[in-house]
């Protein structure tokens, strides 16, 4: 990638952070490992299992410096307990001292019990309407007062952000940006368009990345929530249109039935249907940037090798142009998400 700027280094010590600081810095916490440690995937941050000497297992989250603020950190972290409180169930941080958040040589901290799992069956209705209704529960909790410091996904602002970013660092190849940028000026004000035509939009806080993968589900307890990193305040649909895959008719399925769990629990606005393809384009957009913005940490260039090269960029523009497309359309994507009527069919219409 050509760069007018220099792109943000990453902090040496955090590139550097070995298992043996982490577990020094848990024992200063008053957390004494047993030998027993598993050092767990995560891009964003260092994220450390252990078996403690008390018998309970631990994951300990060291967190990317700068990236989030500490009052962002402890309102993610109390935003977790409150859920926890209402027996929704969520990995809550545990209490260092006093405080959730702990500071060792410039590294920030946190630690939660190991929750178990493997990845929902998606395919299966039962399970999508016991995770809506979980998520109907959650956003209860969210309503009941709001985020002073997580961002906001309720706008094309993280968009704009993004596209600043790139164009500041030109990350995008010479030849591609007036295409790339057309293109991305055209989606953002889409996305603008789709949030001004909800009067009255309710917002509340959110997990904000609400994939499969953050969900775990064991037998027994069924789901369960992990790693509100990205908690943000935004419509409820943000919850939930990252739980829909496949072809029109499956995600048709999938949403009915999230949605049948859901209204079990808490009310959702209908018009919030038409926001899902505008919700998709801005994490695309914000994902180019959320890679350029750690391409000197050694992990990402490793895990995302086709990140910068013009191929990478190409498809983007592509992607973009079938995203705009979709968002043009006059009412929630009728190839992709139901009207009210269609929603309410009972489970037989799978037959």
């Amino acid at each position: 990638m050509s760069r007018a700027l220099p792109l943000p280094e990453i902090d040496a010590s955090f590139a550097g952070l070995t298992p043996e600081f982490m577990l020094d810095a848990l024992e200063a916490a008053g957390l004494r490992a047993d030998g027993r440690m598993l050092q767990l995937n995560s891009y964003e941050n260092r994220v450390l299992q252990l078996h403690l000497e008390d018998g309970r297992v631990a994951v300990a989250k060291f967190y990317r410096p700068h990236r989030w603020t500490d009052a962002q950190i402890l309102e993610e972290h109390a935003f977790a307990a409150e859920l926890a409180a209402a027996e929704v169930p969520v990995a809550a941080p545990w209490m260092l001292g006093h405080s959730t958040l702990r500071h060792d040589h410039g590294q920030r901290f946190a630690v939660t019990g190991r929750q178990g799992g493997r990845g929902p069956e998606l395919e299966d209705p039962e399970v999508l309407t016991w995770i809506g209704r979980l998520l109907g529960r959650m956003h209860n909790v969210g309503r009941a007062q709001p985020f002073a410091h997580r961002l906001r996904w309720d706008s094309a602002e993280p968009g704009r952000m993004a596209r600043d970013f790139l164009m500041d660092h030109a990350c995008v190849p010479l030849e591609i940006q007036p295409a790339w940028l057309d293109v991305v000026q055209s989606c953002l004000s889409a996305i603008d368009a789709a949030f001004a035509g909800i009067p009255d939009l309710r917002t509340l806080r959110l997990h904000g990345d609400c994939h499969p993968g953050n969900i775990l589900w064991t037998p027994d307890g069924g789901p369960h929530f992990v790693d509100l990193d990205d908690a943000v305040t935004g419509p409820a649909v943000q919850d939930l249109w990252m739980l829909l895959s496949g072809d029109a008719l499956s995600m048709r399925q999938q949403l009915a039935c999230v949605l049948e769990g859901y209204e079990t629990v808490a009310d959702f606005d209908r018009r919030e249907l038409r926001l899902i393809e505008p919700l998709r384009t801005l994490r695309m957009i914000h994902h180019s940037a959320w890679l350029a913005k750690r391409w000197n940490d050694p992990a990402f260039p490793l895990a995302f090798p086709w990140f910068g090269t013009p191929n990478y960029w190409n498809d983007q523009v592509a992607k973009l142009r079938e995203q705009l497309e979709l968002m043009r359309e006059p009412t929630p994507s009728q190839a992709h998400y139901p009207n009210e009527e269609e929603v309410n069919f009972d489970g037989d219409s799978f037959a």
